[in-house]
């Protein structure tokens, strides 16, 4: 029996089932429902009277390279140069058994800095696992969503915030007294309302599109999501082939938004998800602009492709049962690209 546990898409723990044995209906309720309500919804805030005021050195985030949703917010600590302000550590990329004597697998810490490339303990709490963290934040939680990001207060030893889209609006602004780039604003009043606008369709059709595409349980709903994932893509080239970034000729959230989805695309989604229509690197405008967004300083950081792979095709064994990874195109999106014709 296979169990959503988790609060989005890209951060499902589950009952490790015989992978054949996993239940449709679970599945299927993944594929309907991409981005379930998160848990802990709270606010760090400029103001030293708030109960999560912005302070250095009081929060820590933990994340995953393969989650886009955790991707986001560990972009956006990168590019506002928070990283000396709010620690961080990384997950292992693939899923493992979260606690003895239970299926359940999730996300897991390294046991050493030496046993996984790229990932370490937990050095706050010496937690085990993410799922750990949620049951220190709330003892009563036995079952529920295990997911990254997590964004932790060391001072009152509880979550703050796991919802992505909240936690990176906090990092844009609340930070900006001790951030190397305060006057980097992605997400500035002008231009707010396109910003929203276009997440409106981005997430349901793109971030969480290639999601209802790969979790699919009848080709019916395969095909119609398919179409809807494809018809957003260009409808975001066609954009770009007009101006450098989604929301004129300066970089925005809804752009972070999008890169984590197309920078997976190719590597994972277009064979795993099945979304192979076309891949990211046969549309002229999206590619460029993928590998724009790539070099903006601080981004190239956030990516680990090995971790990407690992997780995604090794942790979903009801889709790749063997654990096979591809070895992949091995894109150069350190590539120069064509973006800047639209700002000379």
């Amino acid at each position: 029996m296979l169990a959503i546990l988790v609060n989005s898409v890209g951060k499902f723990g589950y009952v490790r089932p015989a992978w054949h044995s996993t239940k449709p209906i679970q599945i299927r309720a993944m594929a309907q429902s991409a981005v379930p309500p998160s848990s802990f919804h709270g606010v760090i805030s400029r103001d030293p009277n708030s109960s999560f005021p912005a302070v250095p050195g009081r929060y820590h985030l933990y994340i995953s390279y393969a989650c886009p949703w955790a991707s986001r917010c560990f972009t956006f600590l990168k590019i506002k140069g928070l990283d000396e302000v709010i620690s961080y550590t990384v997950v292992k990329p693939k899923w493992e058994k979260t606690k003895e004597g239970e299926d359940h697998s999730g996300w897991v810490f390294a046991t050493s800095e030496t046993e996984e490339s790229g990932a370490l303990p937990d050095p706050i709490c010496g937690a085990k696992s993410i799922r750990a963290l949620y049951e220190l934040a709330n003892p009563a939680l036995t079952s529920g969503k295990f997911s990254v990001p997590v964004l932790w207060d060391k001072k009152l030893k509880t979550i703050v915030n796991n919802e992505s889209g909240e936690i990176i609006r906090m990092f844009n602004s609340e930070f900006n007294e001790f951030a190397k780039n305060p006057n980097l604003d992605l997400y500035p009043p002008h231009l707010r309302t396109q910003i929203d606008e276009i997440n409106d369709w981005v997430l349901p059709n793109i971030n969480s599109g290639v999601y209802k595409s790969g979790f699919s349980q009848t080709q019916e709903a395969y095909e119609a999501n398919v179409k809807t994932l494809f018809e957003s893509l260009e409808r975001a080239e066609e954009i770009l082939s007009k101006q450098r970034y989604l929301c004129g000729n300066t970089v925005t959230e809804a752009d972070i938004r999008l890169f984590v989805t197309l920078i997976r695309f190719d590597e994972v989604y277009a064979v795993h998800f099945k979304c192979n229509k076309k891949l990211i690197r046969e549309y002229p405008n999206l590619f460029n602009y993928t590998k724009d967004i790539y070099q903006f300083p601080g981004v190239s950081d956030t990516v680990n492709i090995d971790h990407i792979k690992r997780h995604y095709y090794g942790s979903h064994p009801w889709i790749n049962p063997v654990g096979l990874v591809p070895v992949g195109s091995n894109i150069n999106y350190s590539a120069p690209h064509d973006r800047s014709r639209f700002t000379q």
